[in-house]
């Protein structure tokens, strides 16, 4: 029987990092699983989400769900020991920083099975974040390390990982991106609120750091608002932040300027709104990855980055949450180019490509 490849995904952006894994393991004729964890559980995937990225359905979905950090790393953790045991794969691939993450590396670990992280090696040093506890720990046992940019060779090394397990194959996500990017500009969704291309800003706000502290919060909203007279805001809000919002009084109907709240898009309906948009305010880490690559400005709310690069080379910059610092970047964008910053290297489309050949050749596949 052929060595088989198991990837693991426990939320939607490991299914965007995955998917172009399975295309070319797929092109290689490797056998492979896919384990949905289940970490995070949208009705809308079995739907929209895996059609949309080609993706097939998952071999196993464990259906551990939310909980505490404690909880879900157990749960998946358990339920990967099962599934490790009964289709014992010749390597597990794990991708980002959640907590499914770091429960399939220390399962397959324990286990004897190699384990490759894709997206080794960022760091935000700021431990307070769940992710960065993850990524270190990932990144501490892991046998490969698929970096995105040359900061995550640079962490490792410094880390103490010997560099033959280091390999700088470029960005899973922009591969994702670069196949669907056509069609999302066909979709031109801004077309729904009668918006132009390069004519609106996108919020996104998700991280408990800016939507839990009520004074973030705030201060985030009044700079908001008042970028919204100078430029229509479309903003898809999170579960999360709807219920803060709700919390703070905040009322979409008589917000300043024009304001438009949705609920959350699809990938391709995302990412076509992202790419025709002005500038996005955001702190999601891989919309500061999305934009660079479109070389879309993007204003991240947050004091700091695990991806230096889209800052040093892209369109990022961070401005943290207060209003005057929002508003001074914001104002700064509005006045210049539409398009800013540099592609960095191989953020070309062929990240999962080299990865699936590196997987191959060590693993004795082909």
């Amino acid at each position: 029987m052929q060595p088989q490849i198991t990837l693991i995904a426990g939320a939607r952006p490991n299914f965007m990092k995955i998917a172009p894994l399975v295309k070319w393991l797929d092109r290689r004729g490797v056998a492979r699983r896919i384990v949905h964890t289940g970490q995070h559980y949208d009705e809308r995937m079995s739907e929209t989400f895996f059609r949309e990225l080609s993706i097939p359905e998952p071999d196993v979905n464990l259906g551990v769900g939310s909980g505490s950090h404690v909880a879900q790393i157990a749960g998946v953790m358990q339920g990967l020991e099962a599934e490790f045991t009964t289709h014992r794969p010749a390597a597990v691939v794990v991708v980002g920083d959640v907590n499914s993450t770091l429960a399939a590396t220390i399962a397959a670990n324990k286990l004897g099975i190699p384990v490759a992280h894709v997206e080794a090696g960022l760091r935000s040093r700021d431990r307070t974040m769940p992710e960065e506890i993850n990524r270190i720990l990932t990144d501490s046992i892991a046998d490969w390390l698929f970096t995105s940019e040359p900061s995550g060779n640079e962490n490792l090394v410094q880390e103490g990982v010997a560099e033959e397990r280091i390999h700088h194959t470029g960005n899973v996500m922009i591969d994702t991106q670069q196949s669907h990017l056509e069609a999302a500009r066909q979709r031109e969704p801004y077309r729904r609120w009668e918006l132009d291309r390069c004519g609106y800003a996108v919020v996104t706000l998700h991280r408990p750091s800016n939507v839990d502290d009520r004074e973030h919060l705030q201060s985030i909203l009044t700079a908001l608002e008042t970028i919204a007279r100078e430029i229509p805001i479309v903003f898809p809000v999170h579960p999360r932040t709807k219920a803060r919002l709700a919390d703070l009084g905040h009322d979409a109907a008589t917000a300043a300027g024009r304001w438009i709240e949705i609920e959350p898009l699809g990938y391709i309906d995302m990412l076509g709104m992202v790419d025709g948009a002005r500038l996005l305010l955001t702190d999601s880490g891989g919309l500061q990855e999305e934009t660079t690559a479109l070389q879309v400005p993007c204003l991240t709310l947050r004091e700091n980055t695990e991806r230096p690069i889209t800052v040093t080379q892209g369109s990022n910059q961070l401005v943290g949450w207060k209003t005057e610092d929002i508003l001074t970047a914001a104002r700064s964008v509005l006045a210049g180019p539409d398009r800013i910053g540099q592609v960095p290297p191989n953020w070309d489309g062929r990240a999962a490509e080299r990865i699936a050949d590196r997987l191959i050749r060590d693993l004795g596949i082909a």
